[in-house]
């Protein structure tokens, strides 16, 4: 049932068609929220319409290079949550675009707005120091945020797995065709995967009212497991017992230059997604200690990827959800 206190209210949710934004756009709709659903291509968010009632969520074009329709995207708005990034460059959707002045953009505009909450999300590994140019601009779209507008709050979550996730069915499907999978530096990189439902759950919960303003928080499962760890269980979903083709850094990085002019959908990883592997991608012992983590923002008992992505990942096996058939 919606909660009554939240019947009405408008938020607007940048990327609401994408990954992250869908889980959010059910939460807060399941809340009694309309949502303003903000996207370069509106006419391709029709599967939002089914999680809320008629007329509770509404596509709006918005295109964060442009910052009067941005602007026309928040008003009238209660809150607004960016949830736009790239995990590689296409044309003009460049890291700095995306990552940097598109979220500078919605903060201006929410802060001008007179917006009571804004929620940015963006990713543990942001660091400006980072040799990868995804972690230096999602810290560098952070330091703008909280510039524009002081009181927004920052998710910054590790890995996230869920039916349309880009890991889990990326490497299900690559064990399908491919004789091996890359073990890059040895697979001991830790990851803390996070369900894109808890993930949502945690920005409805802060657009209502959890967390501090002007505050980063870092969201992790419950469950810390490295790159050969979260392989191993992908091949065991997905029913594919390849082998491993063991590649150092350096290695991988020298793949990712020669498979620069392919698509980004066909390549095994990208120059970027290499230089993040050589860093642990999980809460911090600071975050821990100082309560800013998932827990803070009121999702107690968080999904393990295990008892979520065998379920999508059947797919992939030779029978598909009948595998566990007998013949």
């Amino acid at each position: 049932m919606a909660d009554q206190r939240s019947a009405g209210r408008l938020v607007t949710i940048f990327g609401g068609p994408g990954f992250v934004g869908r889980y959010a756009t059910r939460e807060l709709a399941s809340r009694g929220w309309r949502i303003r659903a903000a996207s370069r291509r509106p006419d391709l968010a029709g599967h939002l319409q089914p999680m809320g009632a008629v007329g509770q969520i509404h596509p709006v074009q918005a295109n964060l290079r442009y910052p009067e329709s941005v602007a026309r995207a928040v008003a009238g708005s209660d809150a607004a949550i960016i949830a736009v990034g790239i995990l590689a460059p296409s044309g003009r959707q460049s890291f700095e675009a995306l990552h940097v002045d598109g979220p500078r953009a919605v903060a201006r505009a929410a802060r001008e707005a007179g917006i009571a909450r804004l929620i940015h999300i963006s990713a543990i590994g942001a660091d400006e120091d980072s040799s990868a140019k995804y972690a230096r601009t999602k810290a560098r779209g952070e330091a703008a945020v909280l510039e524009e507008f002081p009181d927004a709050i920052i998710l910054r979550p590790s890995i996230i797995f869920g039916a349309e996730d880009e890991f889990f069915n990326r490497f299900a499907a690559m064990a399908r065709i491919a004789p091996f999978l890359p073990l890059i530096g040895g697979g001991r990189t830790r990851f803390q995967p996070i369900y894109v439902g808890d993930l949502g759950k945690a920005i409805a919960n802060a657009v209502e009212g959890a967390g501090k303003p002007g505050t980063i928080y870092e969201l992790g499962g419950p469950d810390v497991l490295s790159f050969r760890q979260l392989l191993d269980r992908t091949k065991e979903w997905s029913g594919h017992n390849v082998g491993y083709l063991s590649m150092p850094f350096w290695l991988a990085k020298l793949q990712a230059l020669l498979t620069w002019p392919l698509p980004n959908s066909i390549r095994p990883l990208t120059l970027d997604q290499v230089r993040m592997l050589q860093k642990d991608n999980v809460v911090s012992e600071a975050a821990r200690t100082e309560g800013r983590t998932l827990e803070a923002l009121g999702v107690a008992a968080p999904h393990a990827a295990a008892s979520i992505v065998p379920g999508y990942l059947e797919r992939f096996k030779h029978r598909g959800q009948f595998a566990h058939y007998r013949s």
